[in-house]
């Protein structure tokens, strides 16, 4: 199966915008490969405008999102691993989803231990004319 956290990602940045209010994104900026500017990096966690008036070139796929923006009048590309968003929501009024720091994405599923049955049953099929 593809990854269900980008899906929700992209829903919920459509579902902000669609309403009139401002897509933002809670990012962990000490994950691996997140590219943000430093400077505004607060406790490990940065907070990033993303609607499209404040940003340039997004683009969103199963593993990552990418877009430019202004810091301060400087352009920065940035990159953020897909893990690396804890949190969308609207700045107006907070409505939006935290993802845990694991999600469901990142946890690989349980080994099936295949169970053991002490006497086989034989298939119960029946002829019907």
């Amino acid at each position: 199966m593809t990854p269900l956290k980008p899906h929700l990602v992209r829903a919920l940045h459509e579902w902000i915008i669609e309403n009139n209010l401002t897509p933002y994104l809670l990012v962990d900026a000490s994950y691996e490969n997140v590219a943000v500017p430093t400077a505004f990096v607060n406790d490990n966690k940065i907070i990033l405008n993303a609607h499209p008036d404040a940003i340039q070139h997004w683009c969103l796929d199963n593993d990552a999102v990418s877009f430019s923006a202004r810091f301060s009048g400087k352009p920065e590309n940035l990159f953020i691993p897909i893990n690396a968003i804890l949190a969308v929501y609207a700045k107006e009024n907070g409505k939006g989803m935290m993802f845990d720091e694991r999600f469901e994405d990142d946890v690989p599923p349980e080994p099936s231990s295949p169970k053991k049955d002490s006497k086989k049953q034989k298939p119960f099929l029946k002829i019907v004319k």
